[in-house]
């Protein structure tokens, strides 16, 4: 159980913190501009130059065999750098349309297509929508635990849960995968309220996607090698692993964290702004690092400030963030940050604990019906 206590906000200090961070986004959107665009087509040539390189360093490995583990392991690391960079900081957060005002039709939110498994519009339905908007309401946003992974007292216990440990592992190797297929809720299936046809009709936009990557990845870059076919697919099957591994620690550690709470579904309910704001804080965990740290995350490392102001520029978030800790301070409530190893080690005494049965906490429960009814 979080030790954690926030105060009780009046209602006059609920619509005060929400002022005052709309009146902080807004400050934000009116100065985008040459330094924002800058940034952005730095991280697009950084996805594409060390993409290049890290290809070539595997063809290198390949057909100068005196030079194949160097370059092997230089060429997977570079190639998994270029995917993490593409999937976090460039694709995740032009689909949010944080740089729509650019007007560059390369890097519209709307239009933009990423190099993973999943399709980008399945992506604006489950994650820009329903996750943003119902950020760890139970039974409205499905990133709560994937529909895999039971990760909060107050989800409902099945044995399944029992594997959880080993499913949480799998999920991790294999998460672009499992993000692909998310919006498709193939439970429906196994439910009776979807027929296989019905299913399949759905899922052709994903399975051309899947068969998109599947040829680029692990045939066409292969094949350019030869006879020497396998090391570049193992390098190829490597990085991507490497993202998919990644993607899911900031995620999970964004999301999952001990003092992270879910809601129920009455609380969106005439649900303010202020109270939008203080969901959004209470489900949400930072990761404490440097710039580095912020680059490889896609500044999710600020998830707390990604949530708050999801098409704001994610370069902005550290500088926003010292308003953030500061606003949070004044109305006490508590602002969730740890190093990544305390956070991702939450997250996995989550995942372990509630694999068995447990209880949700009363205290939790009360205090945050205390607030929706102020």
């Amino acid at each position: 159980m979080s030790s954690v206590q926030n105060r009780v906000l009046s209602a006059t200090e609920l619509a005060s913190f929400g002022n005052e961070l709309d009146a902080l986004r807004a400050r934000q959107l009116e100065t985008l501009g040459t330094d924002d665009a800058r940034y952005i087509r730095r991280v697009v040539a950084g996805v594409r130059w060390t993409g290049v390189a890290g290809r070539a360093l595997l063809f290198l490995g390949a057909f100068v065999h005196s030079v194949l583990i160097p370059a092997w392991i230089a060429g997977v690391a570079l190639l998994a750098l270029s995917k993490i960079l593409e999937n976090m900081e460039l694709a995740h957060n032009v689909i949010h349309g944080q740089y729509d005002w650019m007007g560059d039709p390369q890097l519209q939110g709307s239009t933009y297509e990423w190099d993973i498994a999943g399709t980008s519009d399945n992506w604006r339905k489950t994650h820009n929508f329903r996750h943003h908007t119902y950020t760890n309401v139970r039974g409205l946003d499905d990133d709560i635990g994937y529909g895999l992974l039971r990760i909060f007292p107050e989800q409902r216990w099945r044995p399944f849960y029992l594997m959880q440990p080993v499913v949480a592992v799998v999920f991790a190797l294999l998460f672009e995968w499992g993000i692909a297929i998310q919006d498709l809720r193939v439970g429906r299936l196994f439910a009776g309220k979807i027929t296989l046809r019905q299913l399949l009709a759905q899922a052709r936009p994903v399975g051309r996607k899947m068969g998109t990557q599947v040829l680029k990845d692990y045939v066409l870059f292969p094949a350019l090698a030869g006879p020497f076919f396998l090391p570049v697919l193992l390098g190829n099957v490597v990085a991507n692993v490497i993202r998919n591994v990644w993607t899911y620690v900031v995620i999970f550690c964004g999301h999952f964290t001990a003092d992270a709470e879910t809601f129920p579904k009455d609380c969106v309910r005439d649900e303010t702004r202020g109270h939008w704001y203080l969901r959004q804080l209470r489900g949400s965990s930072n990761i404490a690092g440097g710039k580095v740290l912020n680059l490889m995350t896609g500044n999710l490392s600020h998830q707390i400030e990604h949530h708050f102001f999801p098409d704001v520029p994610a370069n902005r978030y550290a500088a926003i963030a010292v308003e953030v800790k500061a606003i949070c301070a004044r109305y006490g409530q508590h602002y969730n940050t740890g190093s990544l190893p305390k956070q991702f080690g939450q997250v996995m005494w989550r995942i372990v604990r509630h694999a068995f049965p447990s209880r949700p906490a009363r205290v939790r429960a009360a205090l945050v019906t205390a607030e929706q009814q102020a």
